[in-house]
């Protein structure tokens, strides 16, 4: 009896200064979350997302952003670094591969599929599936998570750097630290450079241009907001909140092209991790804990429409995650919308119709 319990002691003694004092990659800021707006108003749930179909169920491995190119075949990308898509007959295709982790994605006007992948940096992919790197890096600055991106009318292409300190396989590490790591970037193909328009950002995640491209909006997933940065008019060059306080992680944002943006929250706020951000003790702890022990995502689809002017038009909604759930991208083509996910193998597909109050 004394050896076994000896034996407890001893491991509870390892563990607690495994806890403590086991070196970690991680060095945690304190923030205090706001407290999170109540699920009602225009944040009350409903089930309108269980309307939705699937595309390609089982061809798509984590297509966690989609486009759709002018003959109607819907794109999107792979864990793996495949960029797969849709026939004609009905069936799914590899396009290209990457070698990396294929994120946001949007046709050009010359009909290249231009990509913000997570470690291969910005890419053009022509329609034969040749692909040209277009950036890897800014300031000097390499690119730690290429994320989402948007093309303006003179071909200049927004995107992301999510985090210039952690990878795609570390994103959780950013959660934790709290700290300012992503950047906006803007991309002139013809010149080949690209510029830093904004930096400071919590994981700078989702970008849309606005109906007349004289802002585009950045979500930042670690803050819970969207910021906008006018690139026109007497405020140039500054930013601004958009949204503040949202329900749950916003990740991609896209632009219908007549005044309205389409948001999807990975998930809605998790209580536990808001009650750690002012803690960084706990949160060094925590960072030495496999992930699985991590505070856990709550299943839960989440897509919100707004206009321009940040007011909320309608949120589409699947709690429990019943039929989607983790949708990291919804973007809306003649009135359908298209829902990807990291962690789905399939698209969603919603015709907006189903839905109309």
């Amino acid at each position: 009896m004394r050896s076994l319990l000896f034996v407890l002691i001893t491991a509870m003694v390892a563990v607690l200064l495994y806890l403590f004092l086991w070196p970690t990659e991680v060095d945690p800021l304190a923030w205090e979350p706001p407290e999170a707006p109540e699920m009602s108003g225009p944040w009350a749930p409903n089930e309108k997302l269980r309307e939705a179909d699937y595309l390609g169920a089982g061809a798509f491995d984590g297509p966690e952003d989609t486009a759709v190119d002018s003959e109607g075949r819907v794109y999107g990308g792979t864990d793996g670094g495949l960029i797969r898509r849709t026939t004609a007959n009905g069936g799914v295709e590899t396009f290209a591969d990457t070698g990396g982790r294929p994120l946001g994605m949007g046709f050009d006007a010359d009909g290249n599929l231009i990509v913000a992948d997570a470690w291969e940096g910005l890419l053009s992919i022509d329609p034969q599936g040749e692909i040209t790197v277009l950036a890897t890096e800014a300031d000097g600055v390499p690119f730690g998570f290429t994320n989402d991106l948007d093309i303006a009318s003179d071909g200049t292409i927004y995107f992301t750097d999510a985090s210039y300190r952690w990878g795609q396989d570390k994103y959780l590490y950013d959660l934790l630290e709290a700290r300012p790591y992503g950047r906006l970037l803007a991309h002139d193909r013809d010149r080949g450079e690209t510029r830093l328009l904004l930096d400071g950002l919590y994981f700078g995640n989702g970008v849309a241009l606005s109906e007349n491209e004289d802002f585009i909006l950045i979500n930042e997933t670690y803050r819970y907001r969207i910021q906008r940065y006018w690139l026109a008019g007497e405020q140039a060059g500054n930013a601004e909140v958009f949204a503040h306080n949202l329900p749950g992680f916003p990740d991609n944002i896209s632009a219908t092209g007549d005044g309205r943006f389409w948001l999807a929250l990975f998930t809605v706020r998790n209580p536990d991790m808001d009650a750690m951000h002012p803690h960084p003790g706990i949160k060094r702890m925590v960072s030495r804990l496999p992930s699985a022990l991590w505070p856990a995502p709550e299943p839960w689809g989440f897509v919100v429409e707004y206009n321009e002017q940040g007011e909320v038009l309608r949120t589409l909604q699947d709690p429990g995650g019943e039929r989607l759930f983790a949708v990291t991208s919804v973007k809306e083509v003649d009135g359908t919308l298209y829902l990807g996910s990291l962690y789905n193998d399939r698209i969603g597909v919603l015709p907006l119709e189903r839905v109309e109050q």
